[in-house]
């Protein structure tokens, strides 16, 4: 069965400003706050969502639902999201649409080499944005009826899914620190730190990722990584 026959029988979408209505996106995502992110910008479109935050979960999330349209994020802790972009882009493909996301834009290339339809940069918070990198890749006959508003409505992460993706953080420094896990830690602090507009921890983030890539020592990196990362949990109001 290709592509055309297996959505062929789909019923379209919502219209007006509800145009993702009749979705179910499956958002593989481990920052909190950008998965809020995308719980709101469902919520405004009109789909349902579901959540996995590892490459592990999502495996097994989908062995018992078929979401509409998948979202991957493409530096998980146990992998890169490419793996799982390229598994359900293969020949018995049965989702409509995937998309790529991450706070680096580097990795756009290899999400679109995987085989995603499309890329979602971080902080997403356009309705109108993420709406459009869906409804651009649905198949014609899944597309709303009549006219479409669009709106430049942006929706606001709630800043506690900050304090979350913080306590993350300090699980991972805790449990270890080898290369692996030191460079999902510098590729994760950096996106959420980026989507918060928390300058100083994105610049701890990059110099991380820099020095780990150089070889040079990690011991300073790390110990000014969870000097912020306890100063963010200490705060009564992150940021």
């Amino acid at each position: 069965m290709d592509d055309s026959d297996l959505f062929a029988s789909a019923t379209r979408l919502g219209s007006g400003r509800r145009p993702l209505l009749g979705l179910t996106i499956l958002v593989v995502e481990d920052s909190r706050y950008a998965c809020e992110a995308m719980r709101l910008l469902c919520l405004r479109s009109g789909a349902r969502i579901r959540r996995a935050d590892s490459l592990k979960s999502a495996r097994r999330h989908l062995q018992v639902y078929r979401p509409s349209v998948v979202i991957i994020d493409m530096g998980l802790p146990d992998g890169s999201g490419a793996e799982l972009i390229e598994a359900l882009s293969g020949a018995s493909r049965q989702v409509a649409v995937i998309l790529g996301i991450s706070g680096d834009e580097n990795t756009e290339s290899a999400a679109l080499a995987a085989g995603a339809d499309g890329f979602l940069p971080k902080p997403i918070v356009s309705v109108a944005a993420f709406q459009n990198a869906i409804l651009n890749n649905m198949p014609p006959e899944r597309q709303p009826i009549g006219p479409r508003p669009i709106t430049d409505e942006a929706v606001e992460p709630d800043i506690l899914a900050f304090r979350d993706d913080m306590a993350h953080a300090a699980e991972v420094l805790d449990e270890a620190r080898d290369e692996k896990t030191l460079d999902y830690l510098a590729q994760f602090l950096g996106s959420v730190a980026r989507s918060v507009g928390d300058s100083s921890l994105a610049t701890a983030a990059t110099r991380l990722a820099e020095t780990r890539e150089s070889g040079g020592p990690l011991a300073v990196e790390t110990a000014v990584i969870a000097d912020l990362v306890q100063e963010r949990l200490q705060r009564k109001i992150a940021i």
